[in-house]
């Protein structure tokens, strides 16, 4: 069997999907009438799981992993990296401050867009994400910085 591209991205969706679902227990699940704060992420979570199982299945039509382009490896790299920097630091900032962060970082840095371009993308993604989820649908989101 040759290894293609899409038994790679399965196999790593799978991987991920276990181990977010495995470690993602401690949100009450609720149940149909009364959904619970870990319903949502559950059932993305076993789509996701789902769809990494079909594109196992149907990986025979994809490129063989030998013939991938790794040119834009370092970008990928690059995103990868900021954003992993912004997970680590999501709690001990907060919502407001590592969201805009990392978007800024994103767009200025990683994607070289002009600066206030960056910054008013930045900031208005993250006042907008903040009024759905902190204001509108009142989720416990960290304050951080400003306790």
């Amino acid at each position: 069997m040759q290894l293609r591209r899409d038994h790679v991205a399965g196999t790593v969706m799978l991987l991920a999907g276990v181990l977010v679902l495995a470690a993602s227990t401690d949100l009450p699940f609720g149940t149909l009438a009364s959904p619970g704060a870990g319903m949502l992420p559950t059932v993305v979570i076993v789509l996701m799981i789902a769809f990494a199982v079909l594109l196992l299945l149907a990986a025979g039509a994809s490129p063989p992993i030998a013939a991938t382009d790794w040119t834009d490896a370092t970008h990928a790299v690059r995103v990868v990296a900021v954003t992993a920097a912004a997970v680590a630091f999501y709690i001990p900032l907060g919502f407001i401050a590592s969201i805009a962060l990392l978007l800024f970082v994103l767009t200025f840095v990683v994607e070289r867009k002009p600066f206030f371009n960056a910054l008013a993308y930045s900031g208005g993604a993250t006042l907008l994400a903040y009024l759905v989820f902190g204001t509108l649908l009142n989720a416990p989101l960290p304050r951080g910085l400003w306790h």
